[in-house]
This record gives C-alpha cells, sequence and structure tokens, in this order.
C-alpha cells in the first residue's frame, strides 16, 4: 500500500472515528429538514424553488449544508492538532503537504457525500410539507421518474436541467459545500484554531460578494441565477441585481474569476504557512 493511500485512509479512519462528525452530518441534515418545511409553502407559490431545496436561510452567509462542511473541515485539521498523526517534531515538508492533502481528499468527498444527503432528505421533506394537491415535480422543478428514461426531456428549455430549471442551479450546491469545506480547512490550517477558522469562513461572503457585485455592476453584468439562489446573503447580491444581462458563458466566467482569485490567494497562504512550520 502506498503511503499516499495509506495517509487517505488514516483520514478517513479520523473523520468516521470522532463524535464530532456524526454530530454535525446529524444537525445539518434535521436543520436542512426544518428550514425546507418552513419554505415548502412559499415554493408552493412558485417562488423559492431552488432555496427550498437548498435549504438557504437569507440570514445566514452560506447554505447550511456550506456551513457544515466547513465545521467538518476545520475540525478535520483541529483533531490532527489534538491527535496529530505525524510526530510534533521537524517534518518533511513532503510529509506535511501530503497529509494535507489527504485532508482536503476526504473533507472534499465528505462534503459531496452530505449535500447528496441533504439535498435528498430536503426533497422528501418539501414533498410531505406541500399541501394537498400540489405536485412536487411542477413545484419543485423536479425530474419526474418517467424523464429519467429520456435525457432529452431534463434538458428542454422548461425542463430541470434546461434553462430556468431548478436542477442547473442545484448541481452547483455539492461545489458550493466543498468550497466551503476546504475553505474551513485551509483557513484554519492557517490560524490553527478551529473555531476561527469556521468564523472566518462565514465572514468571507461578506467580503467577497459585494467586491464581486461591484466589479459586476462596473462590466455591466448581471449575478447568475446559481449565485442569487444559493447564496443566502444578500448584501451584494441585490444592491446589483438590475444590471445590464450579458451572455451566460461570459458571466459564468466572471464570477469563476472573482471566486477562484480569492481561493488561489487562500491556497497559496496555506502553503506558504507550510513552509514557515515544522509541523502540520
Amino acid at each position: 500500500m502506498s503511503e499516499t493511500v495509506r495517509v487517505v485512509l488514516s483520514e478517513v479512519r479520523r473523520l468516521r472515528g470522532v463524535r464530532s462528525t456524526w454530530w454535525v452530518v446529524a444537525a445539518a441534515l434535521l436543520l436542512n429538514a426544518a428550514v425546507a418545511v418552513l419554505a415548502a409553502r412559499r415554493a408552493a407559490e412558485g417562488e423559492w424553488a431552488v432555496r427550498a431545496l437548498a435549504a438557504v436561510v437569507p440570514w445566514l452567509p452560506l447554505p447550511i449544508t456550506a456551513l457544515a462542511a466547513a465545521v467538518l473541515g476545520a475540525l478535520a485539521y483541529g483533531h490532527e492538532m489534538r491527535w496529530p498523526g505525524l510526530v510534533a517534531g521537524r517534518v518533511a515538508l513532503r510529509r506535511r503537504l501530503g497529509a494535507l492533502t489527504a485532508k482536503l481528499l476526504v473533507v472534499g468527498a465528505a462534503a459531496v457525500v452530505l449535500a447528496v444527503l441533504s439535498l435528498a432528505v430536503n426533497a422528501l421533506a418539501v414533498r410531505f410539507a406541500l399541501p394537498a394537491g400540489a405536485d412536487a415535480s411542477t413545484v419543485l422543478a423536479l425530474p419526474h421518474p418517467a424523464d429519467l428514461w429520456h435525457p432529452s426531456r431534463l434538458l428542454r428549455p422548461g425542463g430541470p436541467f434546461g434553462a430556468g430549471g431548478a436542477g442547473r442551479t442545484l448541481s452547483a450546491f455539492p461545489v458550493l459545500a466543498v468550497a466551503g469545506g476546504w475553505t474551513g480547512l485551509l483557513l484554519t490550517s492557517v490560524v490553527r484554531s478551529a473555531v476561527v477558522g469556521v468564523l472566518l469562513t462565514g465572514a468571507l461572503p461578506a467580503l467577497l460578494e459585494p467586491t464581486a457585485g461591484l466589479l459586476l455592476h462596473h462590466w455591466g453584468l448581471n449575478w447568475p441565477v446559481w449565485v442569487r439562489e444559493l447564496l443566502p446573503f444578500s448584501y451584494g447580491l441585490e444592491l446589483f441585481r438590475d444590471g445590464a444581462d450579458r451572455t451566460a458563458g461570459a458571466l459564468d466566467g466572471t464570477v469563476a474569476a472573482a471566486l477562484l482569485l480569492p481561493a488561489a490567494a487562500l491556497v497559496l497562504t496555506a502553503l506558504l504557512a507550510q513552509f514557515r512550520r515544522r509541523a502540520l
């Protein structure tokens, strides 16, 4: 067994072997279901279809699932400080970077699983909470079981994964969860405090969204649908919502660049921190 696989398996055992992981997952799923039920009535009126499935709370900086993933990422590094897998003395940079990469892989996989579970639980909660006679497939733009055998129906303009469908927006939900988990992990690796890492992860949208909104407004662009639906912190989102529309490809590329720049800065900061230290 190679050293890389051994380190990854060690991180998997560490993540599933502590009770805090299961407490965070259970709390996230319960909160998701509760928010989905509360939003189901507004979804029945044609509003908040995606936000009901993603359990987006307007006054939180990120969806509940992304925040839970950030907590898992922060705890993954916090557990390393409490129960170090590497010797506390001088450790080779290669081994420290390998351990950090393994944590990123495991936390990313856990975030994807948590996002899929959250969507499944939320969809089930919404179906039970909808008023009698409401068609969940129509209200939430969910794929009808018969459509799964006809992919062309899913991609049609009014379909779940076509233009305006909830599926295209929800496809960004696991990516947002992974980003939350990785951000919590990397920030904790820099500040070496799980609590501070989670708080900084929650504070980033308050800084990035208004800044990106100013740039989009300057370039005459508008926010893409998935940003407006999945990111609940609306200070920077609603302020410049009336900008001129451009092609979706150019817009998505601009938003992706605006998000990748701070992500690259965070990765670079985490790498520099490892160069300056003797232990993970």
